[in-house]
């Protein structure tokens, strides 16, 4: 516990504007993607055609979108950033994972790869001072 305070007291004294746009790009990115696989249910279908007949590959399906929504929405405003990227994870390895699975897409890989890396960055650096969790905590 004292390190996720030590870590927390690091990150609120050397937050930079850039690194707060990069928080709300990458949430930007997630509610895109998430409206993309809403709007095109069949592209998640397809990227899910290699494990769909592993367990909870049905559950995949129902789980992505909703959780690029509202996390990514979550994100960008800083707002239970850690618990929404830690609802991302999950398909954020999944995704890297997919590519070696089934058919290797670079592009798809490197955006996969990228997105989980910064979201690693995040659970641990928090959502800096310009957030909602910031205020809120400011305002006890």
């Amino acid at each position: 516990m004292e390190t996720i305070k030590f870590l927390n007291k690091w990150a609120n004294a050397h937050t930079y504007y850039p690194l707060d746009l990069i928080r709300i790009a990458l949430g930007v990115f997630l509610f895109i993607k998430g409206i993309n696989f809403m709007a095109n249910s069949q592209m998640l279908v397809d990227l899910i055609n290699p494990i769909q007949n592993w367990a909870g590959g049905m559950l995949a399906i129902h789980y992505v979108a909703p959780a690029h929504l509202i996390g990514g929405a979550l994100i960008a405003f800083g707002l239970l950033t850690r618990w929404a990227i830690a609802a991302q994870l999950p398909i954020l390895i999944g995704a890297v994972l997919i590519n070696f699975v089934g058919d290797m897409h670079m592009t798809s890989l490197i955006m996969a790869s990228i997105t989980l890396i910064a979201c690693v960055f995040f659970l641990v650096y928090g959502s800096g001072k310009h957030s909602c969790d910031y205020y809120f905590k400011m305002q006890q």
